[in-house]
């Protein structure tokens, strides 16, 4: 029952938005509240009055892009912490976890100032530059692969495999659940980013949709169940990214436990 509780009261705020984003202009604030609607008008606006899919196109290429990177170093790197043996190793590892501690506000700055040094600001590369490394990607990554029996990886080192293509050909096929539960993590962070692309973008070409989202808001007054729309069309990829790989992800959890 509780459980039953929990759930309802975390996927309200989403029905709430649902049916805001249906109503019409005089129902938004309707006494009393409507939670059932069915009024087109705020998503033909959306398409017919603002580059929503524009935006979507941008949020989709940078997340995709972004992840791509993010899980591709961070597996890398959470092998080289995992099955590599070289001196400092756990400090390495450890320092670098520590800058999970960091607040990402503490970086704009830095990041800013490299990339008006690259000359890359109001472009996609500006975008993709913080994506590069994921320290939280690389715990979960070690975790998982030091979870994994050496004799694999040993058998192959005997018929003259080298690192990478232990890595390629054993690590990787036996860690698809982990990949791709830090695959949605990755995509789901990237998506939603907005304080970064604020900062990176200024043109409206290059939005990406939370930034086109706060743009709807009005400076006197704001139309909610046009945001709302937004923001609707903004979750949707993330719920279809989870139920795409929705098994892989339990099967990630459930496989990956806190090891030394």
């Amino acid at each position: 029952m509780v459980v039953v509780i929990g759930a309802a009261a975390m996927f309200f705020p989403f029905l709430w938005m649902v049916s805001t984003s249906l109503s019409s202009d005089a129902n938004v604030f309707a006494t009393p509240p409507r939670l059932f609607n069915s009024d087109l008008s705020s998503y033909r606006r959306l398409l017919s009055d603002f580059p929503i899919v524009r935006w979507g196109i941008n949020s989709a290429a940078i997340a995709v892009l972004g992840t791509a990177l993010q899980v591709g170093t961070s597996a890398m790197a959470a092998y080289g912490f995992a099955r590599l043996e070289f001196r400092g190793r756990e400090i390495l590892f450890g320092v670098y976890l520590a800058t999970l501690m960091i607040p990402f506000q503490v970086l704009v700055v830095p990041l800013f100032i490299e990339a008006r040094y690259l000359g890359i600001i109001d472009t996609i590369p500006a975008l993709l530059l913080p994506s590069i490394a994921w320290p939280f990607g690389v715990f979960l990554f070690r975790q998982s692969f030091r979870a994994l029996p050496r004799e694999l990886e040993e058998a192959a080192f005997v018929e003259g495999a080298g690192h990478w293509t232990v890595f390629r050909r054993i690590i990787l096929p036996l860690s698809k659940p982990i990949l791709a539960t830090g695959a949605v993590l990755s995509f789901m962070g990237i998506w939603n980013a907005f304080l970064w692309p604020l900062v990176a973008v200024n043109s409206q070409e290059l939005m990406t949709l939370p930034l086109g989202i706060a743009n709807l808001q009005g400076r006197f007054v704001t139309q909610w169940n046009l945001v709302l729309a937004g923001a609707t069309l903004s979750v949707l990829p993330i719920v279809a990214v989870y139920l795409f790989v929705q098994r892989f992800v339990i099967e990630g959890v459930a496989s990956t436990g806190i090891k030394g």
